[in-house]
């Protein structure tokens, strides 16, 4: 299994590579329309995503729009909120303060698409993960992906062949766990999009991923510890308040990639994405990695230990609680 994708890593060149294009475009004008915006970056994902975050915006906006006194849910009115929507759409204008935020979180957006779809997909899905998606809202977000959008536009097409308007964000995982077998989806090739990124901020693909663990935990023994055991004469083991203030940082649930969600809740827990989700909320509630493993070795004792996913499950055990 590929080393997991640092979120730090290339927040940091999302940054550099959004300060340097801005620089550029703005040294020579004070605010960039939509026309302008389309044509910023050589990587057009980018430059789609900016208009996708920009819209987003708009509607966020347009949601608030309540009143006593008005019928907002009037077809007259609907219609004309859409006209007026198209015609802010060509009318955007934007200062280097405002642009520079949007067009960051494109370019991490578009790394994630182009070096690890899976967690793109998992992260758009999870946003929504206790409510529920539309299908319209899925529709519109294929509009603008033009790098490895197979996947979305099937689990769409699933969606509306069953005819439904609605759906949980984890019924959605499921779907999409299955459309990804039947299509048999590869990822296209990154090379050339990272060289168009290079142009402007060289772009080493090895730095974007953090450091494979290798070293396997001990299995489960007999917990029997007071508040706070000493390991040597200099060294002690956390207290639960300082577990809990590390827990705030990383969560097992927000560490896993797409891939490792699908292959853990298919062979470690047959398919069963319930029960999978609450064992890994159960794991971040907990203290240390001894009480996981005694935890995992009580609730899980038929899995096979010694099998390719068991062994990538301690991996990130161990490294959740490190």
């Amino acid at each position: 299994m590929d080393e997991k994708i640092s979120s730090q890593a290339i927040g940091q060149y999302s940054e550099q590579y959004a300060s340097k294009l801005a620089d550029l475009f703005f040294s020579k004008k004070e605010t960039i329309s939509g026309p302008e915006i389309l044509t910023l970056c050589e990587v057009k994902q980018v430059n789609l995503f900016i208009v996708r975050e920009l819209m987003h915006a708009w509607k966020q906006e347009a949601e608030k729009l309540k009143s006593p006194y008005f019928d907002y849910n009037s077809s007259i009115v609907k219609e004309a909120l859409v006209h007026y929507q198209n015609t802010l759409s060509n009318h955007i204008s934007v200062n280097r303060k405002d642009f520079l935020p949007l067009l960051e979180t494109a370019v991490t957006k578009t790394i994630y698409l182009i070096l690890a779809p899976y967690d793109f997909y998992s992260d758009t899905l999870d946003r929504y993960g206790k409510g529920y998606l539309k299908t319209d809202f899925l529709k519109n977000e294929v509009k603008y992906l033009r790098i490895n959008q197979a996947p979305l536009e099937k689990l769409v097409s699933k969606l509306e062949q069953q005819k439904r308007d609605v759906i949980t964000g984890n019924e959605a995982f499921g779907m999409l766990d299955s459309i990804l077998e039947e299509v048999n989806f590869t990822p296209a090739d990154f090379d050339a999009y990272l060289n168009q990124f290079s142009k402007l901020v060289p772009l080493q693909v090895e730095r974007l991923f953090e450091a494979k663990i290798s070293a396997r935990p001990v299995e489960p023994k007999p917990i029997n510890h007071p508040k706070r055991e000493v390991v040597n004469a200099t060294e002690t083991k956390p207290t639960v308040t300082e577990n809990l203030a590390r827990q705030k940082v990383s969560k097992l649930k927000e560490s896993l990639t797409i891939n490792q969600k699908f292959m853990f809740t298919k062979i470690l827990f047959k398919g069963d994405f319930e029960i999978f989700s609450e064992v890994i909320d159960k794991i971040d509630s907990l203290e240390t990695l001894n009480h996981a493993l005694a935890f995992i070795g009580e609730a899980h004792p038929t899995w096979d230990r010694e099998s390719e996913e068991y062994e990538e499950f301690l991996e990130v055990l161990t490294k959740r609680f490190s």
